[in-house]
Formats: C-alpha cells, sequence, structure tokens
C-alpha cells in the first residue's frame, strides 16, 4: 500500500513518518516539497506518485495569527482540502483529514460526540470547519475527518516545549484553568492516524485525542512534576491558575471541548491517559 502525507515537516507529520507501518510504501511531503495551497502541484503530485490513500497533516495552525491572517488560513485549512479530496476523486484514492475540537464553542457540558452541530469561535476553527465539509463533500464514500485536540511532541512549537522554557527560565508561570479539553501526544495520535488509513472501511466524521480530562494550569501542573522527576527542570515551579480574562489572546478558544471517541472503539482503538503519554514523551526526550 503507498501512502502520501502532507505536512510531513509538523509534529504529527513528524511522528507519522516515525510510526509508519512496515508495509506502506511512504511519499512524505513537507510544505517546501508540496504546497498544498496550489491546486496545480497538488494535481500533479498526485498524479506522479499515485498512493492508495492521502493523510493530510497539512495545517495552519497559528490561532492566534489566523484572526489576522484569514486569508491565509483559508488557503491552508480550507481550500487546500478541496483540493486533495477532487484530486484523490479524480484517481481513486482516500483521504484521511485531520481536524480540530475547535470547530466547537465550547458550550457543552460533555464530550462531543462527531455527530455534534459545530459552531467555531475564531477564524483558525472556521476555516477548520470548512475544509472538513469540502472533504466530506467531494469524496464521501473515501474520506475521513478525524478530529483531536492539543496536540504536542517533544520538538516543535507547542504548549509542552512552551512550558518547560519558561518553567526552566522563571521558575514560575500563570496558566489558565477555566479551559477544558485533552493534550494528546502525537505519536499515539499519528499511529491511529495510520490504523484508520489502512481501514477502508471507516468513514466519515471521529474524535481521538488521549484519554481524560485536563485543563490547560492541570497540564501545566502535570509538566512541572512529570519534568521534575525526570530531571528536566528544577524542583519546586510555582504553577498558579487565572482565568481566560486574564490572559486575553485574539482568537477565542472553547471553553469545553472534550471529545467523544468511542466511535473509534469498535476498532479496538483504546487511548491511554493523557498523564500517561506526557510522561512517555518527556521520556523520549531525555533520550532523544
Amino acid at each position: 500500500m503507498k501512502v502520501l502525507v502532507t505536512g510531513a515537516g509538523g509534529q504529527v507529520g513528524r511522528m507519522l513518518r516515525a510510526t509508519c507501518p512496515g508495509n506502506v510504501d511512504l511519499i512524505a511531503c513537507t510544505h517546501a516539497e508540496l504546497d498544498v495551497g496550489d491546486p496545480e502541484a497538488v494535481r500533479r503530485q498526485l498524479a506522479v506518485a499515485r498512493p492508495d490513500a492521502i493523510i493530510n497533516a497539512a495545517a495552519y495552525t497559528a490561532v492566534d495569527k489566523a484572526q489576522s491572517e484569514p486569508e491565509m488560513a483559508r488557503r491552508i485549512n480550507s481550500e487546500a482540502p478541496g483540493y486533495l479530496a477532487a484530486a484523490a476523486r479524480e484517481g481513486g484514492m482516500r483521504l484521511v483529514h485531520l481536524s480540530t475540537d475547535f470547530v466547537f464553542d465550547g458550550r457543552a457540558a460533555s464530550p462531543y460526540p462527531p455527530d455534534a452541530p459545530t459552531n467555531p469561535l475564531s477564524v483558525y476553527g472556521m476555516t477548520k470547519c470548512e475544509g472538513e465539509r469540502v472533504v466530506l463533500e467531494a469524496l464521501p464514500e473515501r474520506s475521513v475527518v478525524v478530529r483531536t485536540a492539543w496536540v504536542y511532541a517533544a520538538e516543535g512549537k507547542n504548549f509542552l516545549n512552551t512550558m518547560l522554557r519558561l518553567m526552566r527560565e522563571r521558575g514560575a508561570v500563570r496558566v489558565v484553568a477555566d479551559q477544558i479539553g485533552t493534550p494528546t501526544a502525537a505519536r499515539p495520535l499519528a499511529e491511529v492516524l495510520w490504523q484508520i488509513a489502512v481501514r477502508p472501511e471507516v468513514l466519515g466524521i471521529h474524535h481521538w485525542t488521549d484519554a481524560g480530562v485536563a485543563s490547560w494550569y492541570d497540564f501545566a501542573v502535570a509538566i512541572a512534576e512529570e519534568g521534575s522527576a525526570l530531571g528536566l527542570l528544577p524542583s519546586g515551579v510555582t504553577v498558579t491558575p487565572i482565568a481566560t480574562e486574564e490572559y486575553p489572546t485574539p482568537a477565542r478558544r472553547p471553553g469545553y471541548s472534550v471529545l467523544d471517541k468511542r466511535s473509534l472503539s469498535a476498532l479496538g482503538l483504546t487511548p491511554a491517559h493523557w498523564r500517561q503519554r506526557l510522561r512517555e514523551t518527556l521520556k523520549a526526550s531525555t533520550h532523544g
């Protein structure tokens, strides 16, 4: 089986390369190698490569910057998935498209199922929501949308690495405690994307994060504790909870974005708790 991965230089893309099954012929395309926002480049690449499936991990993920760069966010998050879906339709290919919890408004009181109504609060969320729609409309019989949340890895620009840097530099951080979701390690997410990619019977929208629930404050406390235990941080880092109002950002975030993952349990896919995955990620970083 031949699979083309877009966004192969990002944190999920790098993990897709690292976890590629041995029986898969991988074509990994970074942004420099394939600009998914260029329809001609997409059509040309897929016509030459002729993969059986595409995993689209390319995205504009600068949530706050998207508020002032809506055209750029729309080009990568809304239009590009349509180009990939159109080329996949022409070539008889399958498309697995990665999306986000930011398609929801955060007003729910229990985990969002895949069929919950969307109502994004930000340009990022709106463009990702539009990307989902064009994929499912263009390729209903061969596409999967996988929503995830709060993704991090040992490398790259993410909450984990920002916290590690600030905790080392300052010994104290103030972190929002009233936004609730689930941290998700990139490696197990990539492994699940591979399982979905090779199963043509999986269609439609599905959710995947690690297990459990946390606030950003909870996540930061765990980073401080686990990081100290592994010698990555000094002991005694102070983590102070604050309200969203005390940390204003250009983009509004959903206050609650826990995702219901039960639709994938039928495939035998069961997530580990986010704290266990955090520990594994930090351990991997000490060896890297």
